[in-house]
């Protein structure tokens, strides 16, 4: 009727596997790490909770059949997290994942049970007061340091390196130097992947994660 406004259109999480993208045996999921830069000039990254845990994760999820890498990235952190943004297609990393159950099921070097994971810097422009994951994933605003500290599993910590190894070619030089300042001392393996696009472990004990 003429004069009554519009209900918003209630966004819904995908739920399920049925789309879901494999690579042989490998599940095939997207991520992101968040960021901004507030209004004193300082890096600030995204990082969601879930529940009956301390410490924090980057938004990721199921890479499916009707959406590419990029789109699948940025639902999981509207779904997750809340957010939209711009997202930044020159990846941060290639992981290999492997779940709690399926690293005590299955050889170390078996793909059966594991994921590869391609994670994205996201500039975030829009976050919404409701979304679909809301009641399981809290958001939070950290510091590179704090999130080095918050981060659950290594790939996360080799994700934000990267992300603030290549700030500086699109944030200010003092923001940059501010954001990597600020983070804790990081090994030198970690220094060494920061600028790669493709970074693959395979060994289970090198990165596990909930897929």
């Amino acid at each position: 009727m003429a004069g009554e406004a519009m209900a918003p259109e209630k966004l819904v999480a995908r739920k399920g596997r049925l789309r879901q993208r494999y690579d042989n045996e490998y599940r095939l999921v997207a991520g992101c790490v968040p960021y901004r830069v507030d209004k004193d000039g300082q890096l600030e990254v995204l990082m969601v909770s879930t529940p009956s845990r301390d410490d924090l994760v980057f938004p990721k999820g199921g890479w499916e059949d009707d959406e590419d890498v990029y789109e699948a990235a940025c639902r999981e952190a509207l779904e997750e997290a809340g957010v939209r943004g711009t997202i930044n297609r020159d990846s941060l990393g290639l992981w290999v994942f492997r779940s709690k159950s399926s690293q005590s099921e299955q050889s170390s070097d078996s793909p059966r049970g594991a994921c590869k994971g391609h994670v994205f810097a996201l500039e975030v422009t829009e976050e919404l007061e409701q979304w679909p994951e809301q009641d399981t994933h809290g958001r939070r605003w950290v510091s590179p340091a704090d999130s080095y500290g918050l981060c659950r599993y290594d790939w996360m910590r080799e994700a934000l390196t990267a992300l603030l190894d290549r700030s500086s070619t699109w944030t200010s030089p003092v923001v940059a130097a501010v954001a990597v300042a600020e983070s804790p001392a990081v090994p030198d393996q970690l220094n060494e992947h920061a600028g790669m696009c493709m970074n693959m472990m395979l060994a289970a004990d090198r990165a596990v994660a909930l897929c």
